[in-house]
């Protein structure tokens, strides 16, 4: 087995290279997945930034959204930005009509909560769990946390208490996107949750029916 985790981007949509490059350059072995023979390759997976109705529609007529929620509780590691936090959402609110997600995380979460790409912001974040120094975190047509369950662990609010980050076992999303300010803590983070997993468990192929 290589010592380089073998670890996905759904590249349906999305700010897909972004996060390739922040993963590449932490020593991940990268795959861009876009089939279910894909995922079943890989030990994590990243779901980018996007248009969340846009990746749920892509992943239902690519055949990928059965496998990914497989995966998810077969307890594959994920990490969701922005779309992707809607993604791994167990509900969402202002979501179009029909729109789906993969589900996985205990959290009831907001479609574009604070407004149109015009009231995209950037402010600093206290995140404990990765250390003293802040994370400058851009919200782009971001989303909200507005419900978490009693098993999800808040990594980070805003100054007024609004829940922009979590985590649930394997599964960590954030609001905000850390692969555009050179920000890699996250990442770090879910690869360290990628080989903690390896770690206790052989790799296996995950169900792709």
């Amino acid at each position: 087995m290589s010592s380089r985790p073998a670890v996905g981007v759904l590249a349906l949509q999305g700010d897909v290279r972004e996060h390739a490059r922040v993963l590449s350059g932490l020593g991940a072995d990268v795959r861009l997945v876009r089939r279910p023979d894909e995922l079943a390759a890989v030990e994590g997976l990243v779901i980018p930034g996007g248009e969340s109705s846009v990746i749920d529609k892509l992943s239902r007529a690519f055949g990928m959204r059965e496998p990914v929620r497989a995966a998810i509780a077969d307890g594959l590691p994920v990490y969701g930005t922005c779309a992707g936090m809607i993604l791994l959402a167990d509900r969402i609110t202002d979501g179009i009509k029909g729109q789906q997600t993969f589900g996985g995380l205990d959290v009831t979460v907001r479609r574009n909560a604070f407004g149109s790409q015009v009231d995209s912001f950037e402010t600093d974040l206290a995140i404990p769990v990765l250390g003293d120094e802040p994370v400058h975190a851009v919200f782009i047509r971001a989303p909200l946390v507005e419900e978490a369950g009693a098993g999800v662990e808040r990594l980070a609010r805003l100054d007024d208490g609004r829940i922009v980050a979590v985590r649930q076992g394997n599964l960590i999303a954030t609001a905000f996107h850390p692969e555009v300010t050179g920000e890699d803590r996250f990442h770090r983070l879910f690869l360290d949750t990628v080989r903690l997993v390896r770690s206790v468990s052989r790799p296996a192929v995950h169900s792709v029916a």
